[in-house]
């Protein structure tokens, strides 16, 4: 019983995680501001950072609740892992010691991205025991 309770948890760290940076980009406004800094600029319009902040919390919403696991894992782990690419510095450079032209411009908090990708790669890799999703409840076959 102890893995799918694991993987549940999971399925609400990673979906939540969604839902929030979702509502931070369509209601925070802090969208824009996030794809300068981090993105390269890309999708910085704020009518992109608006759609895709609803997504991204519908998105999130399905992850949590285990529903269309077979599509919505695998758009969440491109999401999770491809932000977790744009943050790599983050990761190898916590501390801003080596990687950072400033230090002041390294932040720890991102570290744990890293875990993040990591559980959204194995939600798909054990999609198969995540018995407490509701897709499986309302399908005969695997989700």
């Amino acid at each position: 019983m102890l893995t799918p309770i694991s993987l549940l948890i999971m399925r609400i760290g990673t979906g939540g995680l969604l839902i929030i940076w979702g509502l931070v980009r369509a209601v925070g406004g802090y969208g824009s501001e996030l794809s300068q800094n981090y993105y390269g600029g890309i999708g910085a319009h704020d009518m992109v950072q608006l759609a895709f902040g609803w997504g991204e919390v519908a998105l999130g919403l399905l992850v949590v609740l285990g529903l269309l696991r077979k599509y919505t894992l695998v758009l969440s782990a491109v999401i999770l892992v491809g932000g977790a690419f744009a943050i790599w510095r983050h990761f190898l450079d916590p501390f801003g010691y080596y990687l950072f032209a400033n230090p002041e411009d390294a932040d720890i908090f991102f570290f744990p991205s890293i875990t993040v990708a990591g559980a959204a790669l194995a939600l798909i890799a054990l999609r198969d025991l995540d018995t407490l999703a509701l897709d499986r409840f309302f399908s005969k076959k695997d989700a």
